[in-house]
């Protein structure tokens, strides 16, 4: 499931139990409908991507900057505590 910044489901996949999400990281991306704001065109597609670790691969990285989204993807082996809804920055990068 991809949700906007408001927790709105854009585009929603169904995979078996033991197929990993990240396979379908990509075709979710690219059936993202285009989003009608108040005022002007719809937008394309995202500008940015938040992911948990289990994303965390520079050819995935590589390939949402490929399509113009700026990646933000935690990195594995970093302890990323969530306080007072904070992210840790040394987990998120910019």
């Amino acid at each position: 499931m991809i949700t906007d910044g408001r927790g709105i489901p854009l585009t929603v996949s169904l995979t078996g139990g033991s197929r990993s999400d990240v396979t379908r990281l990509l075709p979710l991306l690219d059936t993202i409908p285009p989003v009608r704001d108040r005022v002007g065109r719809p937008h394309r597609g995202p500008d940015s991507l938040f992911a948990d670790r289990g994303y965390d691969h520079d050819v995935h990285r590589d390939q949402v900057q490929a399509r113009g989204i700026v990646p933000a993807i935690a990195r594995r082996g970093t302890c990323c505590p969530i306080t007072h809804r904070q992210l840790n920055a040394s987990c998120w990068p910019p």
